[in-house]
């Protein structure tokens, strides 16, 4: 977590202002760290005012926002999704002014004085942090919370959002036992999970998945066929790979990213799941 506010809340002496925004893919537990910060700020002092903007970034851009009270995140605990709405704002285009020719960076920092805001409270995942940190850079007060499924953010050992994606994936390749069974397949199932494997892994372990493909270790196709074959030899009547998005083979990862781009362009795949089962499918057909 990346705590870049240093004021010192409890001794200020004028109203205190706070604006607070959710940024890029919902995910469980954004309302509860919302709560969360509200009610520790209420325990503190009563006199705050919450501004609360409206689909992440775009709310601080373009000024809109609505006051929120201790009431309003009452009975939130466990609702999933944000009450304040959420947009995707890359961070790339963050310095490029909108269609209307807005500077973005100029028209948040424009909303945070003009409400005289003594800090904003980001919750969001990477793409989010940077752009927290580069209003940091432009002078304004920031607290980031965070955010993701993939629980691939410096600083914390844990981000909120990731265990409940691993519990609904075990749940998944879990589920999916009892049909492998039956119908003595091969299962793929495909978990979120584009650069980093958190969720893949911890749920594949926690699922009981036979084969578990990460984007951090590229996977030699002739292993995962040899490692089903074994199971087939060993009386097993099905096997259950869990591969993350983001995972690729030994082939490919030796690729130029111009080499890489090139050959997924003439042969596109659906999902990384049909890309893996089309490889055994040609493995087993070979032998």
């Amino acid at each position: 977590m990346i705590k870049l506010y240093t004021g010192n809340i409890e001794r200020s002496r004028h109203m205190l202002r706070i604006g607070m925004l959710t940024s890029g893919g919902d995910c469980q537990a954004l309302n509860a760290a919302m709560r969360g910060v509200v009610k520790g700020l209420f325990s503190k002092r009563d006199d705050v005012e919450i501004y609360g903007f409206q689909d992440g970034y775009k709310g601080l851009i373009y000024s809109n926002f609505k006051m929120l009270t201790s009431k309003d995140f009452s009975g939130i605990l466990t609702l999933g999704g944000t009450i304040l709405g959420t947009s995707r704002q890359p961070f790339k285009l963050m310095r490029v002014p909108d269609k209307d020719g807005i500077d973005k960076v100029e028209a948040m920092k424009h909303t945070y004085h003009k409400l005289n805001l003594d800090c904003l409270v980001i919750l969001g995942g990477n793409g989010t942090h940077k752009s927290a940190n580069m209003l940091r850079e432009e002078g304004l007060n920031v607290v980031t919370l965070p955010k993701t499924i993939d629980n691939d953010l410096w600083g914390t050992d844990m981000t909120f959002g990731f265990q409940s994606a691993v519990d609904i994936a075990t749940d998944t390749i879990d589920r999916i036992h009892t049909t492998a069974t039956s119908h003595s397949r091969v299962f793929i199932v495909e978990v979120m999970g584009h650069k980093v494997g958190w969720v893949t892994l911890h749920a594949g372990i926690a699922g009981g998945a036979d084969i578990i493909l990460l984007p951090e270790m590229p996977y030699d196709i002739n292993s995962v066929v040899e490692a089903i074959e074994k199971r087939g030899k060993a009386g097993k009547r099905f096997t259950i790979i869990a591969v993350a998005e983001g995972a690729i083979s030994k082939e490919d990862a030796a690729l130029s990213k111009k080499e890489l781009k090139e050959k997924k362009a003439k042969k596109k795949y659906p999902s990384v799941a049909y890309e893996l089962a089309e490889k055994i499918q040609e493995k087993q057909i070979k032998k």
